[in-house]
């Protein structure tokens, strides 16, 4: 079966770290969504950047945009829950998101790396694809921001991802912590005196929060 899902593909193969072996794909990978200009036009800065660009210093660029740029960070949730110990329990529910569809991970990478995610999503239906880039659509929109206020070609991927969620991107508002030193000097211990981010969530959840804290207030979350 065709499957109609390969743009995920190719903006997941976009987003790896730069190899000789990615580059010499990036023909195959531009001529698999020439039929689509939407999704074509916002990433020919970022073949036209990769094409021409020498290796060594494509490597050294991806490391500085995406290891040593916390706003730029490839990992989901490091948007959301920063350090804090709520991280821990976002990958954990993301796996069993995976695990619920069939996909079981192998090799180092975390979960909520986001090649890893849009690889995920171009296995799916695209139903169901819609639905996850939904939820995650705020945080991969805000990542793009960043990206784009610094003038780097990789937030054409962010805007191809905008551009395909059907829900529009929402601002995250709060910044996430930083470490636990931070977390306590924020919000203090509990009643109990445990730190409120070690708190464990209710048995048997598995809530991947990917949305702005404001908006699942708003939703009564």
């Amino acid at each position: 079966m065709m499957n109609t899902n390969r743009h995920y593909q190719v903006l997941s193969s976009l987003l790896l770290y730069p190899e000789a072996e990615l580059i010499a794909e990036l023909p195959a990978l531009a001529n698999a969504i020439a039929h689509s200009p939407a999704l074509h036009a916002p990433l020919l800065p970022l073949f036209a950047y990769l094409s021409d660009g020498v290796l060594i210093d494509l490597q050294q660029n991806y490391v500085m945009t995406f290891d040593r740029n916390p706003s730029h960070s490839l990992h989901l949730f490091e948007h959301i829950h920063g350090e804090s110990r709520d991280r821990g329990q976002a990958m954990v529910d993301l796996m069993e998101e995976y695990k619920q569809h069939g996909l079981f991970m192998t090799g180092d990478d975390l979960p909520d790396f986001v090649p890893l995610f849009l690889e995920f999503l171009s296995q799916q239906t695209t139903e169901e694809a819609a639905r996850l880039l939904s939820d995650a659509v705020h945080v991969l929109a805000h990542i793009g921001r960043k990206l784009a206020a610094n003038g780097s070609p990789y937030a054409g991927v962010f805007a191809v991802l905008e551009h395909l969620s059907p829900v529009a991107a929402e601002e995250l508002t709060e910044p996430p912590v930083r470490d636990m030193d931070e977390a306590l000097e924020t919000f203090g211990p509990g009643m109990d005196g445990v730190e409120p981010l070690l708190k464990p969530g209710a048995p048997g959840t598995h809530t991947i929060n990917f949305y702005p804290r404001t908006a699942r207030a708003a939703a009564g979350a």
